[in-house]
């Protein structure tokens, strides 16, 4: 099975962690040469150690299949060895280089299995499925079968009530509350940046493969400059286990919650210790598809959406619905964080009322600033940095003391989400560019609004939090990272 995951490039004593369709371009366009290294995955076992005169043989049948066979000649079938997500996000070595090992419990099969299974039990034994959908995949399955985003997200609700989910909601709600967090967080950053010599750049965290990153590359110096915001899935996460929950009077536990999103690095997202409810044992998001796994299953159905009669309404409790459209947020396709903080910093820490963004490109279109000046000083400079090629000179500005940057949208995909491993594939006749064009003109067509004035979003925000109270209402909102160590295990060194 291919890799859908970031890839890992290591340009001489250097990490740079890439998605395949960049690699693909930096060949393709001989921007450079250099030679991939992926690392083993090598987890400890430990192994019992028997009294014996002499050693078991290990026979490999044509089945693949594998048995020990002793000095009496008796035969003993082996179990094959199994790695799950947590496994991958605690080893120090790769960061996905065994993916069709770890998503067994992260696919659409597995989806299958829970709506398979509610058919064959009785009520009480069923699970109550939820589907949350990102706007970035719901702007890529329009591109691919020509119709609007909003259109497409009824017609996908439709079908997937059909194969019997419950829910279906729309992760742009909990994107709200999720830029709302970041621009509290920022203007907090902001003054008491003289205190804290590192409260400022802060660094966007709604991107998972930007995140393993950091924890196992950059640790402890990097960690504190990142945002502790959680992304839009994980705060769907957080409102679906929790206020969805106790809305339904159902167990965090009977709820079984899928994400569709444009990144297959969403899957390790979701497999965090940190997203586990140990007091229900259960995860906030249970399983993730992408896009493509998406129209994989339509695939498998016979069903396109282009075709599709029966229309669902949407579920309104968490989605920004306007009559019969979905409303999106204003900025970049990976959620707009940086146009929405830029926005509310200089309206509450400079008097400053901004309308549109005035973006300058720097090294190259994944490299974008913006600035605020008043009577020739900088008060504000954002950066958008997209690719690890640009996250590695920002790392290395940051050590070096030289970054200018108050707040950095960062995203480990060129282009951004919309251009996600996870997304769908241009036609035969289409280049991946004009796909990408298509599927930016889909997402930015979606009416927009800004997430403090929705008067929905504003009402749950304050509600449910004040009934939770502060500790953990920020447990609900934030999380942490985890600088992790250099493996130094020899058997993981290729000699």
């Amino acid at each position: 099975m291919a890799s859908h995951f970031s890839g890992v490039l290591q340009l001489t004593d250097l990490d740079d962690f890439i998605t395949p369709s960049q690699v693909e371009q930096m060949f393709l366009h001989a921007t450079f040469e250099a030679d991939t290294l992926l690392s083993e995955c090598v987890k400890p076992v430990k192994v019992e150690k028997k009294q014996g005169r002499s050693v078991a043989k290990i026979q490999i049948e044509d089945d693949g299949s594998y048995f020990q066979v002793d000095h009496d000649g008796q035969r003993q079938k082996l179990e094959k060895a199994k790695i799950t997500l947590n496994d991958c996000l605690a080893c120090s070595g790769c960061i996905t280089s065994a993916e069709s090992v770890l998503i067994t419990q992260q696919s659409h099969e597995e989806l299958y299995r829970v709506l398979h299974r509610n058919k064959q039990v009785g009520s009480s034994e069923q699970k109550l499925v939820v589907v949350s959908v990102s706007p970035q995949s719901r702007a890529s399955l329009a591109a691919h079968y020509g119709l609007g985003s909003s259109e497409v997200a009824r017609r996908l609700a439709s079908f997937l009530k059909n194969l019997g989910v419950h829910h279906v909601f729309d992760t742009g709600f909990s994107r709200s509350f999720s830029l709302i967090e970041s621009q509290r967080e920022f203007v907090e950053r902001f003054r008491r940046r003289e205190a804290d010599k590192k409260a400022l750049p802060m660094l966007a965290s709604a991107c998972p493969g930007w995140i393993c990153y950091a924890e196992k590359t950059h640790g402890d110096f990097i960690l504190p400059y990142i945002s502790t915001t959680r992304s839009p899935q994980q705060m769907m996460g957080s409102l679906v286990k929790g206020y969805f929950a106790s809305q339904k009077g159902v167990s965090p536990q009977n709820i079984y919650h899928v994400t569709v999103m444009p990144c297959y690095d969403k899957k390790l997202e979701a497999s965090r210790p940190d997203f586990y409810l140990s007091e229900h044992e259960t995860r906030e998001v249970d399983c993730v598809i992408t896009s493509g796994e998406v129209l994989k299953m339509l695939e498998e159905e016979n069903v396109s959406l282009r075709d599709l009669e029966e229309v669902a309404p949407l579920d309104t409790m968490f989605s920004n619905v306007c009559g019969e459209e979905l409303l999106g947020h204003a900025g970049s396709g990976s959620g707009g964080y940086l146009h929405h903080v830029y926005k509310h910093a200089a309206k509450q820490l400079f008097g400053v009322e901004v309308d549109e963004l005035a973006y300058k490109t720097m090294k190259n279109k994944d490299f974008q600033e913006v600035t605020l000046e008043k009577d020739g000083q900088v008060l504000l400079r954002f950066a958008a940095v997209y690719g690890f090629r640009n996250i590695q000179n920002l790392v290395q500005k940051l050590k070096r003391g030289k970054s200018p940057y108050h707040f950095v949208e960062v995203m480990a995909c060129p282009s951004g989400c919309l251009n996600g491993g996870g997304q769908l594939k241009p036609s035969s006749d289409q280049t991946n560019r004009e796909l990408l064009q298509q599927v930016e003109e889909l997402y930015r067509g979606e009416r927009t609004s800004e997430p403090e004035l929705d008067s929905r979003v504003a009402e749950l925000y304050r509600g449910w939090l004040e009934s939770v109270g502060e500790e953990r209402g920020r447990q609900l909102l934030h999380t942490q990272y985890h600088a992790i160590e250099k493996n130094t295990n020899g058997l993981s060194i290729k000699w």
